[in-house]
């Protein structure tokens, strides 16, 4: 995700993902009742981010850490069975890349999620199976136990 609507809510934001993934036609002519369901979706959804707090801030007012979390949660909307994420924690404060380490770590296990991590340790935190490229070249693929042991990995990547 790379855009938000920043004049939006938090919880409008989430509202929108889940409703752009309904099949529902007509939704103008059902009553307002009848929607319950995706706002209930929707707040789920952002408790398990860690943003059920902040469901009607505008997205302007977020730290970019949280903005970050909402951007997690709009690609859970899609109930995703692999999700792709391209270094999370970029940008992050070291306090904000631990909450996000978290926030991945309670992910549901049913969900695959393909990590791309320049961050070893919040890599090696999360991963179960962790392949290092350099250069885009496979230098090493294994358990984090054995990525972390790696003498080439941690020449490279861990200064060691």
């Amino acid at each position: 995700i790379t855009n938000l609507f920043a004049d939006l809510t938090v919880l409008d934001n989430c509202l929108l993902a889940i409703q752009a993934l309904t099949r529902e036609r007509f939704a103008m002519f059902r009553p307002l009742a009848a929607f319950r369901d995706l706002h209930t979706a929707a707040l789920s959804t952002l408790e398990a981010v860690g943003l059920g707090a902040v469901g009607d801030v505008p997205v302007r007012n977020l730290s970019h850490g949280e903005q970050r979390q909402l951007e997690i949660a709009l690609a859970l909307a899609g109930k995703p069975r692999v999700l792709l994420l391209d270094e999370p924690t970029a940008g992050l404060s070291p306090a904000e890349s631990r909450l996000m380490a978290g926030l991945l770590a309670r992910l549901d296990p049913a969900i695959t999620v393909l990590l791309i991590e320049h961050d070893m340790d919040i890599a090696l935190e999360l991963a179960a199976q962790v392949t290092v490229l350099h250069y885009g070249r496979v230098i090493a693929d294994g358990s984090r136990e054995e990525i972390g042991a790696d003498a080439q990995v941690r020449e490279i990547y861990l200064g060691a």
